[in-house]
């Protein structure tokens, strides 16, 4: 048997909580106001010292506790406001699976918000009819605009993976979310235009994606549009390319035609790294970049190495380089090939060739 689940309380009862609160602040302005009156009633030259210490000692026990009761409520508004902030950011970025038609995932960001764990880095993986697909990408700027073009390319991209063939049609429709939702804070921004669409929405918002299709086999399928290409490890790492890239979306329309590139075979036991250009852009204090080839050659020779290891010891080392703090959202997804051949039991080709064929049905 369920047990229901508390529902939010209704309106007697958040009174009722109120309550309290409300009496305390009642108690501690009219103990104040009194403080006040004793101090303007009673100046300080016709007192004794011992009114004197008692009238200052509870002004300001009357302060500390007013302050402290103010301080306490604001860190529980605060707190909740951060439990929602972080529910609504696991919605919009919400965890990958662990595994995933026979591949293991982990995922990791850095937010350069302040305060924030979700910026303009956008990633996602679904399994689908065609193999698991992929996306990961990069929004131009921070803030709530970066992230509403987040919400909408990742909207478009779950469904867009299910019911498009091609990758092509896939980038197709991440493109028409992305004008969509341009034309939309244009019009927003811009209210006077009568709700026309204007002219050149937001020209300077652009969008790199790489879309990925892997497929049983571990055939890897690319479409890149202005994102950093993955790597791969094995017993090395080594960056994975497969052409010139589009430019990103946004600026430019897609060309007419979009075949997706073979960009590698990703064989059982290997892994497949992808990024965001914040993290090969993050600098230390000297103003060098981070090596993040080198962090994965290393974390390639300590086999095996997980998923989650990887995403793990290349956050450690980025924000050891940088002392803490990313300039700009960082955003890795790593995949690995758990899919295993069976091999052709020794002997079975004997047994099935020794086996009886059966006699023909007598009528």
């Amino acid at each position: 048997m369920n047990t229901p689940k508390p529902g939010p309380p209704s309106g007697a009862e958040g009174r009722a909580r109120r309550l309290p609160r409300a009496v305390v602040a009642v108690v501690l302005g009219l103990w104040l106001a009194f403080v006040i009156c004793w101090e303007l009633a009673c100046p300080l030259s016709d007192a004794g010292v011992v009114p004197d210490l008692a009238t200052c000692t509870g002004f300001l026990l009357a302060v500390l506790v007013l302050v402290g009761w103010l301080r306490s409520g604001l860190l529980r508004e605060l707190r909740r406001a951060k439990e929602v902030a972080r529910a609504a950011q696991d919605v919009l970025l919400r965890p990958l699976p662990a595994r995933l038609d026979g591949l293991a995932l982990a995922a990791g960001r850095l937010s350069a918000s302040r305060g924030a764990s979700v910026g303009g880095d956008l990633y996602e993986a679904v399994a689908t009819g065609d193999g698991v697909r992929v996306v990961i990408g990069d929004v131009r700027g921070h803030g709530l605009p970066a992230i509403g073009v987040v919400a909408a390319l990742l909207g478009s991209f779950r469904e867009a993976a299910h019911d498009e063939p091609e990758l092509g049609g896939v980038l197709r429709r991440l493109e028409r979310a992305l004008q969509r939702n341009l034309r939309e804070r244009a019009r927003d921004e811009r209210p006077a235009s009568g709700g026309a669409d204007p002219d050149s929405p937001l020209t300077e918002e652009f969008v790199t994606v790489l879309l990925l299709e892997i497929r049983q086999d571990g055939e890897v399928l690319a479409l890149n549009c202005g994102h950093p290409w993955p790597h791969r490890l094995g017993g090395t790492a080594e960056e994975v390319a497969a052409g010139e890239p589009l430019p990103p979306l946004g600026p430019f329309p897609l060309p007419a035609e979009l075949p997706a590139r073979r960009c590698l075979r990703l064989l059982p036991g290997e892994l497949l790294v992808l990024h965001t250009d914040g993290a090969e852009d993050a600098r230390n204090a000297n103003g060098e970049f981070f090596p993040l080839r080198e962090v994965l050659g290393r974390t390639a020779a300590a086999r095996p190495a997980s998923p989650a290891s990887v995403v793990e010891r290349v956050q450690d080392e980025l924000l050891r380089h940088t002392g803490g703090r990313v300039c700009d959202d960082v955003a890795l997804v790593v995949l690995r090939n758990d899919r295993l051949r069976v091999p052709a039991q020794p002997g079975a080709q004997a047994v099935a060739a020794r086996r009886p064929c059966p006699e023909p049905s007598r009528r």
